[in-house]
């Protein structure tokens, strides 16, 4: 079953991990991130958000992020700057979607037409907050055609469940679907809907619900990165990925809570797992094998821990270390303080 290539996301890198030990090393480090600061290391002046863990690359679902951001901090300006880069360079003419990658090294630079769902769920969610904070009825027209495009594409009926597929190639075979927990926005999807009432999203948001509840692995009933669904209902980790609880997993109990649902087991696990590991100022590793216990010789970085205080219900974790700058550990302590609003505000998905 082919599931596509997804960013390397290592954000805990050898030269990070060195300027925990030499006071200095990480000089151009600031204590946490801000809007400012991320778009001055990660926002190219046309548009484009650069990926620097990942040799410079960009993907829907940084571009997505950035506009959703863009709208939290009042920035139309750079909303509408990622938003045109993002429909000029990544748009696909057959289906109102996004091809998932661009790498500015390749010639022609997306060599990969298949889009990622996250990516195209997170650019239609940003939208559709731009629309409201802004009153543009171009954004929410857009919006509304990339949802449409979702819901008619991405949407797999299996085992008694409406789930969304990770891309429109490559995830689903006779014997059952490649699913990833990361890719259930749970604030978007209610947000849509109540949008779009007579859309799947009712039945999608019921079936990731399930999934999220009994799709816990090992000793510490952690989520994978990657789930195999059978036809028959089975649930494990997906073959061909390495079974952890990782970069990608640590979003998906983050999107859980941000859309109102922190009572569930999936959230509580992982809760009782991040629990243990902060201890005497220490971080539980960043990721660890479900199957076999085995953990990551590196902890969690900055951005690992605002998600971990998100689900944790406990800021007193979410202490800003020296590390190498690092697209991704930036992006998730902006989007833990966006939700962060959304919740206390009680405004889920606006």
């Amino acid at each position: 079953m082919k599931t596509g290539p997804k960013p390397d996301r290592r954000v805990f890198t050898a030269a990070a991990a060195l300027a925990m030990i030499l006071p200095g090393a990480t000089a151009c480090a600031e204590e946490g991130e801000t809007w400012e600061s991320f778009k001055t290391r990660y926002l190219q002046p046309d548009g484009r958000v650069v990926d620097n863990g990942n040799n410079g690359v960009s993907h829907t679902e940084g571009q997505g992020w950035a506009m959703l951001l863009a709208v939290a901090n009042e920035d139309r300006e750079t909303f509408d700057r990622v938003w045109a880069w993002t429909n000029a360079n990544l748009a696909r003419s057959d289906v109102r979607l996004f091809s998932w990658r661009y790498d500015p090294a390749a010639q022609p630079p997306v060599t990969d037409p298949n889009n990622a769902t996250d990516g195209d769920i997170f650019i239609a969610w940003a939208l559709l907050r731009a629309a409201d904070r802004w009153r543009n009825d171009d954004y929410a027209r857009a919006s509304a055609e990339i949802r449409g495009a979702i819901g008619r594409g991405l949407v797999a009926q299996i085992a008694g469940r409406s789930l969304l597929l990770p891309g429109l190639e490559g995830f689903a075979n006779a014997e059952g679907i490649t699913y990833n927990p990361s890719y259930f926005v749970l604030p978007a999807l209610k947000l849509f809907a109540d949008r779009d009432p007579h859309g799947p999203w009712r039945q999608v948001i019921a079936g990731g619900l399930e999934v999220a509840d009994l799709a816990l692995f090992g000793q510490e009933s952690l989520p994978s990165d990657w789930v195999f669904v059978g036809v028959d209902g089975r649930l494990a980790p997906a073959a061909g990925h390495a079974p952890r609880f990782s970069f990608d997993a640590i979003r998906a109990p983050f999107y859980l809570v941000w859309g109102g649902e922190k009572s569930r087991r999936q959230v509580q696990a992982v809760a009782a797992w991040w629990r243990k590991g902060f201890k005497d100022d220490k971080r539980p590793p960043a990721w660890i094998d479900v199957m076999t216990g085995e953990t990551a010789p590196y902890t969690l970085s900055n951005g690992g821990a605002a998600v971990a205080a998100i689900v944790m219900n406990d800021n007193g974790v979410d202490k800003w270390k020296a590390e190498e700058p690092n697209y991704y550990s930036s992006v998730l302590q902006l989007l833990a303080t966006v939700s962060r609003k959304d919740v206390g505000r009680r405004r889920i998905g606006l």
